[in-house]
């Protein structure tokens, strides 16, 4: 593998400066969830300069794509995922900026590979993330059925590259009352007031956390809550986040918190209408064997510290993993900054994050690279995901 990443590391440096071109122009453009036209062009520009055979609005979403390379000889077919929406106005301060350039850069240098090896690397744009989640519809049109591994590295504070763990199951469900208005002091008993329900439906699940599991997590707020102090509202709203380790144990915790919502509305003569108000994410399930792989890589190219990462947060990257082979490690920004912040987005075009990003573009390539030439290995993979 020596000459092979010499390689990789020599094709790197010929593109590094249009890789922080990229960045920096996604840095400075934030785009929010479906609406990153500009994103998406920029994205798309480079790979079809690299030669990508570019589809926009894959899957019918506007600012998704598919770029992809396809070898003259069969073979494993490579995905790497990007994503590049940003957060209302602090801009890329979960790093998706930098998280999308790493994965077009590992198409493009598994690209050569794959003309030697055979098989197909695919670079799929996934847009928001952190709202509507692409990637369950791109899930649900089949986009990766016929995939056999997906990967995506995802920036994070500190100075250590982190494994590959799990995400959680979450459902987004929009809670709303509905009563009838009357005069708050001149005739209350002619009214029903939807803010009791929704009142209600926070104590009562305020009341089942003695009951959930550790790891559940249930949090919510009120949207909407009536409009004057002196008139009984006759609807109210709150948006709840449900969330549990998988899916069988989130669906168990969904029926504890259903029975709330119908009890909150029983008790107050409110009627209830239930929806999802977010894309619902299932559970990430990483492929351990295509970890140890990654990992690895990491060690080939002179990392040799990776620590394990904490089960936290959901990702529709958990849609994926139900699918095909996935795992979704993290790079150092080699910085200590919060997530979701204006800290994380300013560190993401400083030289830390271009260290990290470079670790990770190489691994990811090497890890590609390992697959092409090993159908043992690769066998091993898919093996461990038809058993999983």
């Amino acid at each position: 593998m020596e000459k092979i990443i010499i390689d990789l590391k020599e094709r790197y440096a010929k593109i590094l400066d249009e890789l922080k071109e990229l960045n920096q122009f996604l840095f400075e453009n934030p785009e929010l969830g479906l609406k990153e036209v500009k994103a998406r062009d920029k994205h798309c520009e480079l790979l079809s300069k690299n030669g990508f055979f570019v589809e926009k609005g894959y899957c019918g979403i506007e600012t998704a794509f598919l770029a992809n390379y396809v070898a003259k000889n069969p073979g494993p077919r490579i995905a790497y995922l990007v994503e590049y929406d940003a957060l209302p106005e602090i801009g890329h301060g979960c790093g998706h900026n930098i998280l999308g350039v790493t994965s077009v850069a590992a198409g493009i240098l598994l690209r050569e590979f794959v003309n030697i090896y055979g098989g197909e690397v695919l670079v799929i744009g996934t847009p928001a993330e952190e709202t509507d989640g692409a990637k369950v519809k791109m899930v649900k049109e089949g986009a990766f059925n016929n995939i056999d591994v997906a990967m995506i590295v995802h920036p994070t504070s500190g100075n250590i590259h982190l494994r590959s763990s799990s995400s959680q199951a979450m459902e987004a469900l929009q809670f709303t009352f509905r009563g009838k208005t009357s005069h708050a002091a001149g005739a209350p008993h002619l009214g029903i007031n939807a803010l009791d329900g929704v009142i209600t439906l926070f104590n009562t699940i305020n009341a089942l956390r003695q009951q959930i599991l550790p790891t559940d997590r249930v949090h919510g707020i009120i949207t909407k809550g009536g409009e004057a102090a002196n008139i009984i509202p006759d609807l109210a709203v709150a948006n709840f986040y449900v969330i549990s380790r998988n899916k069988k144990e989130l669906d168990i915790l969904l029926k504890k918190v259903l029975n709330c919502a119908n009890g909150a509305a029983v008790s107050t003569g409110t009627t209830l209408e239930i929806e999802n108000y977010e894309t619902s994410f299932l559970d990430l399930i990483t492929n351990k064997t295509l970890m140890e792989v990654y990992e690895e890589s990491l060690k080939d190219i002179g990392v040799e510290k990776m620590e394990n990462s904490e089960d936290s947060g959901s990702t529709d990257a958990g849609d994926v993993s139900h699918v095909c082979a996935t795992i979704h490690p993290y790079m150092p920004l080699y910085k200590d900054v919060i997530s979701h912040s204006r800290e994380l987005a300013e560190c993401t075009v400083e030289d830390g994050a271009y260290k990290g990003m470079e670790e990770a573009v190489l691994a990811l390539a090497v890890t590609g690279v390992k697959l092409l030439k090993n159908t043992k290995l690769l066998d091993e993979i898919k093996l461990e995901f038809s058993n999983r």
